[in-house]
Parts: structure tokens; C-alpha cells; sequence
């Protein structure tokens, strides 16, 4: 899902800086695995930050933030057992850094996935956000109306430099959908996505490193506890084995801190067998076939 939703490239780029460390070799148990994740993220939002927004208005290098090259250099940037101090956004090919200024969103966490697979093999990866419970608690023909304005930035500008996901007229603000179909010999392999903010890009990534490195079903993958960082400090789920390593995660430098994160993971993959369905226990989801 592209522009404006910023979770196809966030997603990318957490996936790509990754790579080069193995973590299907360090494995789920090691905390150097979930400090590599946490400092891709971490890394991944810093571009988001500035470079992501609606494409008919500014133009998203797309092609430069997935950059093979740039990604690499940007990986560079993470020491396994240390956690990253400062981060900032990079400068991805055919990008305008020295003109932008990062954004101030809030993005708020009330959003629905759901994934289908029909008799035929189409398959839809799809959510949905009208921002907040309910919206703006407005109804107009039957429906009720968004409140989307909050994941546009909150400041229009710094100085002289615009935030690319400023407020403008006709605009769509930025999100964090990830609505994901992976393809595999040029079919369809999994469908995935979740609910949850600026959280959901984490939740997915994490879910699809569990299940493509780590060898988990997708049942196990999308159980496995939750560790979220975009902004420097580590957010662990509370009450998982993932508290356990909460004085190395400090020791590596983090700030952490153990909290309730209700990811709504759903996941459909195929099989030789037929139809693998997974949804996340955190919420009400479930996986139903015919």
C-alpha cells in the first residue's frame, strides 16, 4: 500500500536494514535479534518522519528509500549488543532533506484489518481507519465521518523548512496501514495485516521475521510477544517472556518500558494442503473458512 499510508516503505525498510544480520541465524531467543529489529525501526521511522506523505503533493522518492545501496549504508549505522543513541533521517536518492522538516503527528490507534481468500484464489489484504472510536462522532447517511486530521503533522513548518505532511487542501494524511500480500514464484504466498496506529508497521514486521526467519506457523508468529521502538524508546509487552530481557535491552542503552500493546494480526497462507488461518488472541479476530 503506498503513499500516503507510510507502511509498505516503513515495512521496506525495517525488513531490508535487517537482513544483513542474520537474524534467522541469531534466533527469537537472542536480544541482539530484537535490538537489530528495534534499531531498524527506529531507523525506518526516522524517514518517515520526513519523507513520507501524500504523493499528489510531494513528491515521496519511493525508489530511494528502498534503495539497495542507501539501505545498506543505513544498516551500517547498527551495532549488534548497542542500541542507537541519536537518529536521524538519511538521504535516500532523489530525495530534498535540506528542505523538509520533520512532521508532528499523533496518528491515534482505532483502526480494523481483515484478510480473505475466496474460492477462485483472489485474495484481498485490506484495512480500514476512520481515526479514533467512532470517528469525529459524526453521522451522515448512515455513515459515520472520519477523523483523519490528526495524522496530518500538527506543525506546518519549522523555520524555513515545510513538513511534507502538513495540512493542505484536498490533501490525504499520512498512515500507517500495512496491508500486505507476500509473493512468493510470483504467487500469492500470505496475506497480513493489523490494526494499531503507528504500531502496525512493527507488528507486521515482526510477525513476518518470526514466520520467515525464526520458522514459526503463523499462529505462533502472530502470538509471539510484541516489542515496538520509533522514536528511541522500547516499548516490550507486558507479562511475555520479552520483560525477561529487560535489563539487557537497558544495558544496551535503551529506554524501556513494559506495556499493554494489542496488535490485531491476521494472516492467511497458502500450503500444499489448502488455506493456513491465523488471527492475533489479543483481540476478537478470527480465522473461519469454508
Amino acid at each position: 500500500m503506498g503513499p500516503p499510508s507510510s507502511g509498505a516503505l516503513t515495512l521496506g525498510q525495517i525488513m531490508m536494514l535487517s537482513e544483513p544480520f542474520e537474524l534467522d541465524k541469531l534466533g527469537k531467543d537472542n536480544p541482539v535479534s530484537w535490538q537489530v529489529l528495534a534499531d531498524a525501526s527506529r531507523l525506518a521511522f526516522a524517514d518517515r518522519g520526513l519523507y513520507m506523505a501524500d504523493s499528489d503533493f510531494y513528491n515521496v522518492p519511493t525508489g530511494g528509500l528502498l534503495d539497495s545501496s542507501y539501505m545498506r549504508v543505513r544498516s551500517q549505522l547498527i551495532t549488534p549488543n548497542k542500541a542507537l543513541t541519536e537518529v536521524s533521517a538519511g538521504n535516500p536518492p532523489a530525495s530534498n532533506s535540506a528542505r523538509l522538516a520533520k512532521d508532528q503527528a499523533i496518528e491515534l490507534p482505532s483502526t480494523t484489518h481483515f484478510n480473505v481468500v475466496d474460492g477462485k484464489g483472489n485474495v484481498i489484504s485490506m484495512t480500514s481507519s476512520i481515526e479514533n472510536v467512532f470517528g469525529s462522532r459524526v453521522m451522515a447517511s448512515g455513515f459515520l465521518l472520519n477523523n483523519e486530521l490528526t495524522d496530518f503533522s500538527f506543525v506546518s513548518k519549522q523555520g524555513d523548512k515545510l513538513v511534507a505532511n502538513r495540512i493542505e487542501a484536498n490533501k490525504r494524511p499520512r498512515s500507517s496501514m500495512s496491508p500486505t500480500i507476500v509473493m512468493k514464484e510470483d504467487k500469492p504466498y500470505m496475506a497480513i495485516g493489523s490494526p494499531g496506529g503507528s504500531r502496525i508497521i512493527g507488528y507486521v514486521a515482526q510477525t513476518l521475521v518470526a514466520h520467515l526467519d525464526w520458522g514459526m506457523n503463523i499462529q505462533e508468529a502472530i502470538d509471539q510477544p510484541r516489542m515496538i521502538n520509533r522514536f528511541g524508546e522500547m516499548d516490550i509487552e507486558v507479562n511475555t517472556p520479552l520483560e525477561g530481557y529487560a535489563q539487557q535491552f537497558e544495558k544496551m542503552g535503551f529506554k524501556v518500558n513494559a506495556r499493554e500493546l494489542n496488535s490485531g494480526l491476521h494472516a492467511i497462507r497458502f500450503t500444499e494442503n489448502g488455506l493456513e488461518g491465523a488471527a492475533d488472541p489479543r483481540r476478537e479476530g478470527v480465522a473461519i473458512g469454508e
